[in-house]
Formats: C-alpha cells, structure tokens, sequence
C-alpha cells in the first residue's frame, strides 16, 4: 500500500496479513480510497510541511494548506493495529477586507452662519475677506469684514506681540512639559516633553511653523503664569480698539479665540512695526538641533517661497471651527497692502484668494512688473 504523507514508517502490513480479519480487509479498503481520492495539490503541500515520525496512536499532526476542511487518514504503524490519524488543517488566502470609516463634516461657524454662500465679485473661497490699503487705510475689497468667528493659529500673532512688547530674555531656555500638550484637539507634535529651547526659537517655530507646544510654552512660561499672559492679549487687543476681540490662550486651537477680519487687520498692521515679527513669521525653514536628531521645519504659508511675492508679515491658522485662515502684509503693485481671508475650505483655497487678490490688484493699478522677493527684516 503506498503512504501518502511521506511519514517514516518502519514496517509495513501487507494486504496478505491484512487479510487474516474481515474487519481489517475493511479498514484497508477504506484507506486505499481515501489516499486515491485525496486531490494531487493537497498530497505535494502534505509531502513538503507534514513530517512526522513513529507517533503514540490516536496523534493529531495539523498542517498549512488553502482550505478550512479536514482531511482524515488512517494509515497502519508497524504491526500494531491501532491506527494513526492526521488531520490537515488549511489555511485561507482571503484576505480581510477594508472597512472605510466615514469622514464626518464638521461645518465651521462661518459655514453654520451661511457666511460660505454669499458671492463676491473676485469669487473668493473665504466667506471672509479684507483687503485694506496700509498707508492710507484705503478699504480696496471687503466681504463680512465685520463677522466674528474663531480664529485658530492666527491667534499667535498676538502671542508674538505680547511677547515681543515684554523685552523678555530670548536667549532664555525653556523646556516643554506635560502641560504644553494638546487638551483641545489632541493635535501632536515633533517637539517631544523634555526638549529644551530657547524663547526665541519658540517664537520662530510659533509664528513661522504654527507650533502648539512653543506658542503654548510662551504663555505658560512668562511671569505671572498663564492666567497673566491670556489677560495681556485681551489687555493689548483691548488697547488697540480690537473690540471684536478675544483669546482664552495662546495657540489658538480653543474656538473661543474669535476676532473680526477689521480687528485682524489692525493687529497685522501693529506688527508689522515689530522687526522680530516680520523676520520670523516670513521666514522659509528652519532646523532645530536635539543632539544627534535634527528636525527641519518650513513655513506653513507656501507662498512665502513664491518669487512673485514680496510678503513682509504672514500667519496661518486652521481648526475646524475656523476654517482656513490666513492675514498678510504684502507688497503688490507698489502699494503696501493688509490682506485677512477667514473661514475658506480646501488646504489650498486660502493661497488661492490672495493670488486672485493680488492679480486683481494689479490689474486695477494697471501694472504687469514682477514684483522683487522681499528679504526678512529684523
């Protein structure tokens, strides 16, 4: 009788002595069938994984194979009646198929406001847009310039401020701690608890890459604690006539922070005074050390890298409840403009106004000369 795993058996019965007993003429039937009918594919995978050597009775050997199916033989040991049994258990090729969770839309404030249905001439994505002449305070375009919606990391703008205005120590080092993570959107961050920086290189992650944990380390570290620096941002906006104005901490990822595009304007207009802000907002990487770890951050407003704009102050913000927000101070056709767009959906849609801004401006002073790439200040 020919075995059909390959197990090593050292004696074998033959049909002659199988023969001495109906009932084992009977099982040696049953055995040669099964072996005939076993399919070709099943015996090689059998022949290659299954090695088993003399086994007590009653064994069970489990192999891999394309089915969930078990495949049973009885097979004689040596000249013992008892007989071996093995099982073949297959495994399946199918593979689990993807579940795909359903992004769900979560409206902005503009957007509950029906804010994103109202048309503009341009045909601008932001449901808020203003556009304001900084020499002469000349409006050139506006667009619900008077709404009051949350602001998200524009909001490190007035963290810039208050820290500039205070003339702290920017050489000073400062280490981020449990307390600078995320608590309101769970965002993360490359600036792991335990990295030690310096205030200056919190404030140019902050305002140049919109980092949560340096803007947050800003506030938390200066004198007097939070509490302290949140009211001074109110105190400031409150001093500059921002009455639309407020900010309960100084990342912006809190909807409570809100503004108007009027106020936002003013805030980039009184920065724009301050060469540290000018200089690390506008500028287009940096690489911070960590002993052997370098982290290599750009700035989160890719138009600055653009040669066809001379840009002096910049900020970006996105949360949910904001949209996506952007305020610049830039150069176009000769004229030093303040640009705030609030409220745009799409990552893209934000860069996409200010470019229709700045061709429509040029097209209404009539001038095609490309503009210089403007070199940071400060």
């Amino acid at each position: 009788m020919a075995l059909v795993t390959g197990l090593a058996v050292s004696t074998l019965p033959t049909v002659a002595q199988a023969a001495n007993s109906p009932s084992k003429v009977a099982k040696a039937k049953k055995s040669s069938t099964a072996q005939k009918t076993t399919p070709r594919k099943t015996v090689a995978k059998r022949k290659s994984e299954a090695k088993v050597s003399k086994a007590p009775a009653q064994k069970t050997v489990k192999a891999a194979g394309t089915s969930n199916k078990r495949v049973k033989m009885q097979m004689a040991a040596g000249k013992a009646t008892s007989m071996h049994k093995v099982s073949v258990k297959q495994r399946s090729t199918s593979r689990p198929s993807v579940v795909r969770a359903a992004v769900v839309h979560r409206p902005s404030m503009g957007e509950t406001l029906g804010l994103r249905g109202n048309d503009d001439p341009l045909e601008l994505n932001s449901s808020v847009a203003l556009v304001i002449d900084q020499q002469t305070n000349e409006v050139l375009f506006s667009k619900n310039d008077s709404a009051v919606l949350p602001i998200a990391s524009l909001t490190k703008l007035m963290t810039g401020l208050v820290i500039a205005d205070a003339e702290l120590d920017m050489n000073e080092m400062i280490t981020i701690t449990g307390d600078d993570i995320d608590t309101f959107k769970g965002s993360r961050s490359r600036l792991a608890v335990g990295t030690t920086l310096s205030r200056g290189e919190l404030m140019h992650l902050s305002l140049m890459s919109s980092e949560n944990r340096a803007a947050h380390a800003l506030g938390r570290t200066y004198p007097g604690g939070m509490q302290q620096f949140v009211r001074l941002m109110n105190q400031k906006a409150a001093s500059l006539g921002m009455a639309d104005t407020r900010y309960v901490e100084p990342t912006g990822l809190s909807s409570l922070n809100q503004s108007s595009a009027r106020d936002l304007a003013t805030l980039v207009s009184v920065a724009y005074h301050r060469p540290i802000l000018r200089s690390l907002s506008t500028s287009p990487g940096y690489e911070v050390e960590l002993g052997r770890r370098t982290l290599h951050y750009n700035n989160s407003n890719r138009l600055i890298k653009n040669p066809d704009w001379e840009i002096g102050l910049q900020k970006t913000g996105y949360i949910s409840e904001a949209g996506r927000c952007l305020v610049m101070q830039a150069k176009v056709a000769g004229r030093q403009l303040i640009m705030v767009f609030l409220d745009s959906a799409g990552k893209v849609s934000r860069m996409q106004d200010a470019e229709r801004v700045r061709r429509w401006v040029e097209v209404q002073t009539d001038t095609t000369q490309p503009l210089a790439r403007h070199q940071p200040q400060g």
